[in-house]
């Protein structure tokens, strides 16, 4: 980030000039360049500058982390490929040839998935996949990532917001195009995205990486109070994630228990309390 991006994430307010003063103060810059009322852009050790963190409550600055743990993750996934092939089977005695459909798992690169739905959108892939995102919803996002990058599970987003196309270009368990909670138009489309898709990218080998992602699963199912996101459908989309306090999470975390809970009672109900006076009341 150079120090002009480092200054523009200050700029949004009198109260993130101040902030941007106190990382300043905190950098290492060389002792007696900076006098009492200027700053010598020279005596500025750009490193410094350079932290994300820095400039932590800047949304420019949480952006450009999320960002950098998009384009660090790999972008591959394993799908379900119908594939069709002519055998010979015998029935009643006679010799025939039928054509039997069976199911590989192939492993898919959608690297170029994301790019082309920001071309078609007119925008840099930065500004489609993380910018498509609910603003709170990246804050939360931000300090869950940092919760778990300092737990040292290194976490890498591999898809945030989706519009319509990109949606009907997803491969495996998927909403309709426009109801996605990543971001379709029924759920109000880009600036609107309340999900994203996170694994672990600690590791050399995919085997290595995805033993890996599944201890960072099981780290957020742990700690999702505390984090504010949480995995609507568990294993059935292991990475999707989204605030636990939202509709998606509700609905597929909350109220199937509440329903159930429910659903119970009525099948079991407690048997009647009797009147506590009338049991314990003292002979005559």
């Amino acid at each position: 980030m150079s120090l002009v991006q480092a200054l523009y994430c200050s700029v949004g307010s009198f109260g993130m000039l101040l902030f941007a003063g106190m990382a300043l103060d905190q950098a290492d810059i060389t002792t007696g360049s900076i006098g009492t009322n200027s700053v010598e852009t020279s005596s500025i050790d750009m490193s410094a500058v350079d932290r994300v963190d820095e400039c932590r409550v800047a949304q420019i600055c949480i952006d450009h982390y999320l960002w950098s743990l998009y384009e660090r993750t790999r972008k591959i996934d394993t799908i379900k490929v119908p594939e069709q092939t002519k055998v010979t089977v015998k029935r009643n005695g006679k010799t025939r040839i039928v054509t039997k459909t069976i199911t590989k798992l192939v492993d898919e690169d959608f690297t170029w998935k994301d790019p082309n739905a920001a071309k078609r959108a007119g925008m840099s892939p930065m500004d489609y996949v993380i910018g498509g995102m609910d603003p709170n919803f990246r804050v939360r996002l931000y300090h869950a990532l940092r919760a778990l990058d300092d737990a040292g599970l290194m976490p890498g987003i591999t898809s945030a917001f989706r519009d319509d196309y990109r949606q009907t270009i997803a491969a495996g368990q998927k909403a309709q195009s426009d109801r996605s909670y990543h971001g379709g138009s029924f759920r109000g489309g880009y600036g609107h995205g309340l999900a994203a898709d996170i694994v672990s990218v600690k590791g050399e080998t995919r085997a290595e990486r995805s033993a890996s992602s599944e201890q960072l699963w099981k780290w957020i199912d742990t700690h999702e109070k505390e984090l504010g996101i949480g995995r609507p459908y568990l294993d059935r989309d292991a990475p999707h994630v989204a605030p636990i306090d939202d509709k998606e999470y509700a609905a597929h975390r909350v109220e199937p228990h509440t329903q159930h809970a429910e659903w119970k009672a009525k099948k079991h109900p407690r048997p009647a309390l009797q009147n506590i006076g009338q049991k314990f009341s003292s002979q005559p």
